[in-house]
């Protein structure tokens, strides 16, 4: 993998002291191609989208580690993947109410905040990849969460960690609106990598068997300079595939065994 294909490897940044970040006032993202897919969380048996698969995915010295967030009825941005939490909808939700129930590890549900806190202390090799769900409400809905969520990231000096993921790509063409450096990645697989970045968009980050369906992707995106990630890649085949393609990215719940074939 060509570390200048990664997403800005090297950027310089203001001090992070309130967020209890790294004292380094460079990152230097890990020169490998694994994002812990919902953290570093299924050899350990931690929850998924949890603070512990979190900081366990930057143990692991993984590039990048992908969670989830919603917004709750009281406008807390939170991380989950589904869009219930122990039968509770969580658009429809408070946090308090989300609050009578924890993680299998004890957590709570983590808030966005907390997260980026935690993605940031000790941490100056790892990107934070932030899932913005689609709402259940509506398309607007959705758009107000991401909003959120950038000036979130802004506010604490983590914007240089950040790349944004969507199924909704309207969610990431009000991102790049807000901030237009931000770096996203569309994960639908309905557009082709020339399409994404005519409007903009980073990368391509699809199912794998889209790129089996469509290896031409692979070659556009390439001479196009758009990103290639694939997602949820846990067979041994086909993360051999996506190393021998080069890609820059493989998502997986398996981040241990993509770190061995790698160093192999």
């Amino acid at each position: 993998m060509k570390t200048s294909q990664l997403l800005c490897p090297i950027i310089l940044f203001s001090a992070l002291s309130s967020c209890n970040s790294p004292k380094a006032s460079k990152i230097k993202f890990a020169d490998n191609i694994v994002v812990a897919h919902r953290g570093a969380w299924k050899a350990k048996n931690f929850p998924e989208n949890s603070i512990a698969s979190l900081q366990q995915a930057i143990k692991l010295n993984c590039t990048g580690t992908e969670f989830d967030v919603w917004r709750t009825a009281d406008d807390s941005l939170v991380i989950h993947h589904d869009p219930h939490f122990n039968d509770l909808e969580i658009e429809k939700s408070t946090y308090k109410d989300l609050m009578q129930f924890q993680l299998s590890n004890g957590e709570q549900l983590p808030t966005l905040s907390a997260y980026i806190k935690a993605g940031l202390t000790n941490n100056n090799h790892t990107r934070l990849v932030c899932e913005i769900k689609p709402s259940n409400i509506n398309a607007a809905y959705g758009q107000e969460t991401a909003q959120k969520a950038v000036t979130l990231f802004k506010e604490l000096n983590a914007e240089d960690y950040v790349v944004y993921i969507s199924f909704d790509y309207d969610i990431l063409k009000k991102i790049l609106e807000i901030n237009p450096k931000a770096n996203t990645q569309y994960l639908n697989g309905d557009k082709s990598p020339a399409e994404c970045k005519a409007d903009g968009i980073t990368g391509i980050d699809y199912h794998f068997s889209v790129f089996q369906k469509h290896p031409e992707w692979i070659k556009e995106a390439k001479e196009n300079n758009v990103i290639l990630n694939a997602w949820t890649v846990n067979d041994p085949k086909v993360m051999d595939w996506l190393i021998q393609e080069k890609f820059d990215f493989v998502t997986t719940n398996e981040p241990e065994e993509v770190l061995k074939k790698l160093k192999k």
